[in-house]
């Protein structure tokens, strides 16, 4: 890289702009170092660092930057053995504070996004905060060595502050005195070369004795340290002498501790002016409203709404560049202040901030080229009048260029060929192109000359450009069209002028019939390329609200989701609310009947099973379900009744389920734990059973009698006994029991414990104890199912 094509480009603009954005002078240092680079995998580093830094800017506003100073010649110094100051000393403590700030504030943000380079590169900074201690602990924020320092310069600076007392009580004594003040200028006491005085008047010098420090402009008055201050005084000066020497005592210490980390102190440094530079970087590309371009090592450019940082805001005119793909050089014909130079400079400065790691203010998805170099040749002489040193100024320039370029490189022509006789300078513009054509460098050159449309449309590789004009107001829009050449409006601009009419008749019959026919055929060409602009606008604009009203579907679809999961909880929520206080419940009549069937050996009264099944009932969490429509035919209550029919005792408005039939008009019915026998008629079918179901019922209700609440196996071998247990405990299950007996007889109490050590791992088993009174004693044992 050149340093004119930075000059030439304004590339040491974009440099003092980014300058003002870092926050110390070590951060400046690196923005006034900073030059593109060449190597493609150091500008994806550079570009992935300001990306980092914008990231943390979008995430936190701001970056905690304050109190990094440049200590580098301090730390330099103390390695060398001298002694810093005080000033130097808060510095390198401040610089400490705030590396391990930025530190910590890179840290916390690690947490929810990733930022690799950031943290590798403050990861590298050590803390030391016991030398940063040690400073503050010695030097407050003025920079002055406290008295805390050491217990040495405490004590002398309370002998000081004693003495200095004295000294002013005495002469604060003498300006008192009533036939004192009458020889004094003013009745205070000053300080002279750091003795105090006070001021008396030349003609009664005499009185005091002492010593005089100073005098009045008019020589009136003289500043006298009387006679009976000065021994004091004179204490008061070697106190002080003996303030500096361990003031220099401390000073050289922290110096020495400075000196042993000085390397460390320098490497941070060196790290800390890395993260300004990139958060500069970041904050000037948030002042631009720029992106991230997408790098790439083949030279193609793809600049979209390309804005040059250099030109206002509310004045510039964005541009949309291709280059490097279906074409490797542009032409850009037209006339003058019409924004040639402009988008030139643009995609040359453009290509310079991608390299230096800056990112550009253009739209997502822009894409630019890694360069091994960049050259401009770029005047604003634009008169045919130019001198013939000035031909030869941009010949020199351009033969440098040729000289260097190859397939590597981005070269800027600005006005190629002018300066000379149009003829000669439209072939020496197209012998220069096809040479750097031809090396396989990326090119965009402006000019005056016509020929050149012809040329570029006679290249495959090469397409012709030009920048809008309106006709309207006479006026260039500075809209960059590619593939479209630029055409002459003189005639038109004349026109408007107010030309007569005849002269311009005349004027067209001096041009050439094939130039009108282009002039023609251009028009046509940009009438076109504005109706198909004005049509992808629109469908752009299509395309956003069809975008627009997709989002808005998905926002709807996933409230709705949001709302549906919301109401599932909470459903769930319910039910498991109410099943839990239909078990409490059921718990509580389970037992009430089992106390019940205790108290009664005769049996349970059945008004009392009734008002149990209905507490059972209510107990029962009732889940209310969407109504579906009712399909055409028989009406379920007036179907036949089945085993396994869900159906309604009318005289109990009780719910309960068929398991039996007694005959074609009487039912054997199951509500909760009892069964009885119903008539047909005081029954109403509320749900039809399933087949296998039914099957299924009937054979295992068939199959077995109603089990009972105890067990006898006297007489069995421990063998014996288990099976039958086994077999009862099943069926106990089966008919819902939750506690069983087993009366094995005491005897020599074998069987008992044999049945007991196999309850204790049953599956069905809970837990067991031997029987209370009435219950058997230790003859039988009383198993509580699962």
């Amino acid at each position: 890289m050149e340093a004119r094509t930075f000059t030439t480009l304004e590339f040491d603009k974009i440099i003092e702009q980014l300058s003002t954005h870092a926050s110390s002078s070590l951060g400046r240092e690196k923005v006034e170092a900073l030059i593109p680079s060449t190597n493609y995998e150091e500008v994806q580093r550079r570009q992935q660092a300001t990306y980092e830094g914008s990231t943390v800017l979008r995430l936190r506003g701001s970056v905690p930057l304050g109190g990094i100073r440049d200590i580098r010649p301090a730390c330099k110094r103390a390695a060398m053995g001298g002694m810093l100051n005080a000033a130097e000393l808060l510095d390198i403590a401040s610089t400490l504070y705030g590396g391990g700030r930025l530190k910590a504030f890179i840290a916390s943000i690690v947490e929810q996004e990733p930022l690799p380079l950031l943290e590798e590169l403050l990861n590298r900074v050590e803390r030391l905060q016991g030398i940063e201690n040690e400073i503050n602990r010695a030097i407050d924020e003025n920079g002055m060595v406290m008295d805390s320092a050491s217990p040495a310069l405490s004590q002398v600076r309370g002998q000081i502050r004693g003495a200095e007392k004295r000294i002013r009580e005495r002469l604060e004594q003498m300006i008192r005195n009533s036939s004192t003040q009458k020889m004094l200028q003013e009745p205070i006491v000053t300080i002279r070369n750091d003795r105090f005085v006070i001021p008396v008047k030349q003609e009664y010098r005499h009185v005091f004795g002492g010593i005089v420090h100073d005098q009045s402009a008019s020589g009136a008055t003289l500043f006298v340290e009387p006679q009976v201050v000065v021994n004091i005084s004179n204490e008061l000066r070697e106190l002080k002498m003996k303030e500096e020497r361990e003031v220099e005592k401390i000073l050289l210490s922290l110096s020495a501790k400075v000196a042993e980390v000085s390397e460390v102190l320098l490497h941070n440094v060196e790290c800390l002016a890395e993260a300004d530079f990139i958060f500069a970087k970041a904050s000037y590309a948030h002042t631009l409203k720029a992106v991230q371009p997408v790098i790439n090592d083949n030279g193609y450019l793809r600049i979209k709404k390309g804005r040059h940082p250099l030109i206002p805001a509310s004045q510039v005119v964005p541009i949309d560049v291709e280059l490097g793909r279906d074409y490797t050089a542009i032409v850009v014909t037209g006339p003058n202040t019409g924004g040639k130079t402009v988008s030139l400079k643009t995609v040359g400065l453009f290509s310079l901030m991608a390299m230096a790691g800056l990112q550009i203010p253009a739209d997502e998805g822009s894409e630019m080229a890694v360069f091994e170099g960049v050259y401009a040749d770029i005047g604003d002489e634009q008169s045919i009048e130019q001198s013939l040193s000035t031909f030869s100024s941009h010949m020199t320039n351009i033969s440098h260029i040729l000289q260097h370029v190859n397939n590597r490189s981005l070269v800027l022509f600005d006005e190629l060929g002018a300066g000379t006789d149009p003829t000669e300078g439209a072939a020496l513009a197209m012998a220069i192109i096809d040479y750097v054509h031809q090396r396989g460098a990326r090119l965009v050159a402006t000019t005056h000359y016509s020929e050149l449309k012809a040329y570029a449309y006679d290249r495959p590789q090469i397409v012709n450009a030009s920048v809008e004009f309106d006709e309207v107001t006479l006026r260039p829009t500075y809209r960059l069209l590619v593939g479209i050449p630029g055409r002459s409006n003189a005639f038109a601009i004349a026109s408007r002028l107010g030309l007569p009419e005849n002269i311009l008749a005349q004027a067209r019959n001096f041009v050439k019939t094939e130039e009108t026919e282009i002039d023609t055929m251009i028009a046509s060409l940009e009438e076109n390329q504005r109706r198909a602009e004005a049509e992808r606008r629109e469908v752009e604009q299509l395309r956003a609200e069809l975008e627009r009203e997709r989002r808005e579907l998905e926002r709807e679809l996933a409230n709705l989701d949001e709302k549906k999961d919301r109401l599932y909880q909470q459903a769930e929520e319910e039910a498991r609310t109410a099943v839990e206080k239909a078990r409490k419940e059921a718990e509580t009549i389970i037992a009430e009947l089992r106390q019940i069937a205790r108290e009664e050996r005769a049996g349970i009264k059945e008004h009392k099973l009734i008002e149990a099944r209905k507490r059972l009932e209510e107990a029962s969490p009732t889940l209310r379900k969407k109504k579906k429509p009712k399909k055409a035919g028989v009406p379920l209550n007036q179907q036949p009744l089945e085993v396994g029919d869900e159906v309604r005792v009318l005289s109990f408005n009780q719910k309960g389920e068929i398991v039996g039939k007694v005959s074609d008009k009487e039912f054997q019915v199951q509500i909760g734990i009892v069964k009885m026998n119903v008539k047909a008629d005081n029954l109403e079918k509320l749900r039809s059973a399933k087949p296998q179901v039914t099957q299924q019922i009937t054979k295992i209700r068939s199959a077995r009698d109603p089990v009972r609440m105890e067990l006898d196996v006297r007489g069995n071998t421990v063998e014996d006994a288990i099976i039958q247990i086994d077999k009862y405990l099943d069926e106990a299950i089966l008919d819902g029991l939750n506690q069983v007996s087993i009366i094995h007889g005491k005897g020599t109490g074998a069987l008992g414990l044999g049945i007991q050590k196999y309850l204790r791992n049953h599956r069905l088993v809970k837990s067991f104890r031997w029987g209370g009174q009435g219950e058997g004693g230790l003859g039988a044992t009383v198993v509580e199912l699962k």
